[in-house]
């Protein structure tokens, strides 16, 4: 018997078990904004009015929301809100290092002013120490938003501690950066339990060299680190229906996964439901469909 089929026994949600309403803790649906594809307001509204029920959040990611007007993007957010849909920023905030010291502190209350409710952390493009990166999890928390680190499997291998019982943080004399990348599922999970301890309310997980093609997905990484971290406490990236069902039938119902704003019905069916509830609308004759 293999150590998955011992440790991941799933509860899935049953027949008459309804799902549980937003804000929700497990199960969460994170969609896409704007980046691969432009979404107009409209067309959110479409998605937000059909399946909106089903979507928890909603990520500009990439940075896209960097080059879209603030009246828009607050259009948006309150657009979202209006669904009972959280807004992230995605991962932007590597991009402020080089305005000093003050300017994480002044992005976080831009984003707190422009309605966010998270802010992603992208570890491996912040190259920051862990120590740093604690810091900055503190500070999104006590300025009143989420904090959602996300972590890559790969680390640069200047970064790795050397020995194996150094803890990471600890001090280790300077060495030439190297170019080299190293798989480090420890290190992540390591990381990624110092950054909940810190506050940080979830922690996303890179689709890079995991799970971004159905085909070549890392199940021991992934039973891994959730079982280590915790299935409330994780999200996946699902990149097509494909992936989605992998992670629906390993872990049932209540895995975290972002997707595209087209999955987002497929996603849901995955997860069990055959209807929306005796008092929600149905999906079905949106232009949803014609995206």
């Amino acid at each position: 018997m293999s150590a998955s089929s011992v440790y991941y026994q799933w509860k899935s949600f049953e027949e008459d078990e309804d799902r549980p309403e937003k804000p929700r803790g497990f199960g969460v649906t994170e969609m896409r904004g704007p980046q691969y594809t432009i979404l107009s307001q409209n067309m959110l509204q479409d998605v937000f009015e059909t399946v909106g029920q089903f979507v928890d959040g909603l990520k500009f990611s990439g940075g896209s929301h960097s080059l879209m007007p603030k009246s828009f993007i607050k259009e948006v957010i309150d657009m979202a809100h209006r669904h009972d849909v959280y807004v992230s920023t995605g991962d932007w905030s590597e991009h402020l290092l080089h305005k000093g010291p003050t300017a994480f502190k002044e992005y976080i209350e831009e984003c707190k002013s422009m309605g966010f409710d998270t802010i992603e952390l992208n570890v491996g493009s912040l190259g920051v120490p862990e120590e740093t990166l604690l810091r900055y999890v503190r500070l999104i928390k006590s300025g009143g938003l989420k904090a959602k680190p996300q972590f890559a499997v790969k680390f640069n291998k200047s970064d790795i501690p050397i020995g194996g019982h150094r803890a990471f943080g600890a001090y280790v004399p300077p060495a030439p950066r190297s170019s080299e990348m190293v798989e480090d599922v420890n290190l992540l999970i390591n990381m990624a339990e110092r950054c909940l301890e810190a506050g940080a309310d979830m922690i996303m997980i890179d689709a890079d060299d995991i799970c971004k093609d159905a085909d070549s997905l890392r199940a021991d990484i992934i039973a891994k680190v959730i079982g280590r971290l915790g299935l409330e406490k994780t999200m996946f990236e699902a990149s097509n229906t494909k992936t989605a069902d992998w992670f629906i039938k390993r872990y049932g119902p209540k895995v975290n996964l972002f997707v595209d704003h087209s999955q987002v019905t497929s996603l849901e069916c995955l997860r069990g439901r055959r209807n929306t509830g005796k008092t929600r609308a149905s999906a079905p004759g949106s232009s949803y469909f014609l995206f």
